[in-house]
């Protein structure tokens, strides 16, 4: 499997490790990063979009607010974990269907 990366897909695969890291033990400081940096990342991406994608324009603002760590959303430790995990395979399967349609 050859996938090439590019800005986003290096910026999906860190956010993607850093989430399923999240899922282990960490000082309260990790946690603030990782949410700092998704909601950096995924407003990039936003940002970055090409035309005609707006379905994934809504789909990174709501996970850029859902991680923005300014106002914190409270779902709870077992719901925080099962949102980064899927949030986390999901951008590696993103950065892997990606790659395939570039090649």
């Amino acid at each position: 499997m050859d996938i090439k990366l590019e800005t986003e897909g290096i910026i999906k695969l860190v956010t993607a490790v850093a989430m399923i890291i999240y899922l282990l033990p960490m000082p309260y400081g990790y946690y603030q990063m990782v949410r700092l940096g998704s909601a950096v990342g995924f407003s990039y991406l936003a940002f970055n979009l090409k035309s005609g994608e707006s379905n994934m324009l809504w789909v990174y603002i709501g996970l850029a607010v859902l991680f923005q760590p300014i106002i914190k959303i409270s779902l709870g430790r077992t719901l925080w974990n099962i949102v980064d995990l899927v949030v986390g395979i999901w951008l590696i399967l993103s950065v892997i269907r990606d790659g395939r349609k570039a090649v």
